[in-house]
């Protein structure tokens, strides 16, 4: 059987087309994107960043929960460093990063060029799934250092951007390859270990896309893209098989490599009613990228988001990690400093072997009678094999948007996200781009 054309699936897949889980998912991923954005509107990256893209990047288009205009280029870096600056959203385990991120950035103000209607733009996200989770394993396949989700990010907005406007197949060719060229190949590691505003590489990722669907309509050249055009083992199920069934999604805004670690405490601190007062050290057993999350006192909450030991420390204290835990007011806490300065993190040849696809963690406790309470090994919640129902990603969604928002305005915004199919963009776009006034 030859393998499916993914210029044919990029721009003739259409909302029909889709299993009704897809296009429900699609949906509920669009309400987690758009909440941890409104959330992180607060982040000191997002303020620097809006203010960089309406300064620098001239243009009409309205950005994201803001009173300012940017280029499609500018609203698509902005959105997507404004989502990534609060790590709560979407993830891919293969990918070992985040489709939806640059995927809703890019989408977004070309939506807004191109006059789409609802189920133009739920389906144009919907095949950015599908064709994001193949260029991200294509790539992570065939290059050996891991980069940012901005790398194939940039290819994913791209093919988001070519159906959007829309470009020919030449041309569309051209833009996957512009992008592919010119993506950020940022280290992913490297931010592990020096954790600050850079973060995924996202939003730099959205706007590479942007750029070279736009450099490809004026007839700049860029074909092939090799991860699209020179790996067929990575495409052959396109459309057949639906990835944007397989993401996992965030209860807490943190890196997902932590996430486990969280779980395990918060599983024997509830098992056995404990206080963090009664406990003298936790001991966390995972993955090596997790162990390698060692920023124990973060100095900003983008080094908070990727740590292990602070919000194990926060999730012991305060039993959840909420975006407020890992603001950057709230990074001083005695005893959560306590418990995450004492923290010993021990990488397992077991959770080696299993990771990317599973990330596990065992969590053990001493407490200060001498006591040594032992967890089971754990995953992370809300994993695509336990996925979160929509009552459950609804309720993050207005835990992050309604202090924001305000409780009117997000319970429009979902009801706007849930009619999509149904009518225009006019309805959510006029909800989402205005200030924030609660």
């Amino acid at each position: 059987m030859s393998t499916p054309n993914p210029l044919n699936f990029l721009h003739d897949l259409t909302w029909q087309d889709m299993p009704t889980a897809v296009q429900a998912q699609t949906k509920l991923a669009v309400l987690d994107l758009l909440g941890v954005a409104a959330a992180a509107t607060g982040t000191r990256l997002s303020a620097i960043i809006r203010t960089h893209a309406a300064d620098q990047f001239a243009g009409d288009l309205p950005l994201l929960f803001d009173t300012r205009t940017a280029s499609a280029t500018g609203v698509a870096l902005a959105t997507g460093m404004t989502i990534d600056s609060l790590d709560g959203h979407d993830g891919f385990n293969p990918a070992k990063g985040h489709i939806g991120c640059p995927l809703l950035a890019a989408v977004l103000p070309l939506a807004l060029q191109s006059g789409c209607d609802g189920q133009q733009f739920l389906s144009t996200l919907a095949m950015g799934y599908e064709f994001g989770a193949r260029a991200a394993m294509a790539q992570h396949g065939t290059v050996p250092e891991y980069h940012t989700s901005g790398s194939w990010g940039a290819v994913t907005a791209a093919a988001a951007g070519a159906r959007l406007l829309p470009l020919p197949p030449a041309q569309t060719r051209h833009a996957l390859g512009i992008a592919e060229y010119h993506g950020p190949r940022s280290q992913m590691m490297r931010c592990i270990d020096y954790p600050t505003m850079v973060k995924d590489g996202s939003g730099w990722g959205a706007m590479t896309g942007v750029s070279a669907v736009k450099l490809a309509q004026a007839g700049f050249t860029g074909a092939p893209a090799l991860t699209v055009e020179q790996a067929p083992q990575y495409w052959a199920d396109l459309g057949t098989r639906w990835y944007g069934l397989e993401q996992y999604y965030k209860p807490y805004p943190v890196c997902r490599w932590a996430q486990a670690p969280i779980e395990g405490v918060l599983a024997l601190r509830r098992a056995h009613n404990l206080t963090s007062d009664m406990v003298a050290r936790i001991d966390v057993t995972s993955f090596h990228e997790s162990i390698r999350l060692a920023t124990r006192r973060p100095d900003g909450s983008d080094a908070a988001q990727y740590s292990t030991t602070f919000p194990c420390a926060v999730a012991m204290v305060r039993g959840d990690v909420t975006p407020a835990d890992i603001a950057d007011s709230a990074l001083t806490d005695p005893e959560v400093m306590r418990l995450s300065d004492s923290m010993v993190l021990i990488e397992s040849d077991h959770a080696n072997a299993a990771f990317p696809l599973k990330r596990l963690a065992r969590v053990d406790l001493l407490l200060r009678n001498g006591t040594i309470l032992h967890g089971d090994w754990i995953q992370p919640r809300w994993d695509h094999t336990a996925p979160p129902t929509a009552d459950e990603l609804g309720g993050k969604f207005h835990r992050y948007a309604d202090p924001v928002l305000g409780r009117s305005r997000a319970h429009a915004i979902e009801a706007a996200i849930d009619a999509l199919d149904r009518t225009g963009l006019n309805a959510l776009t006029s909800l989402l781009f205005q200030p924030i006034s609660v």
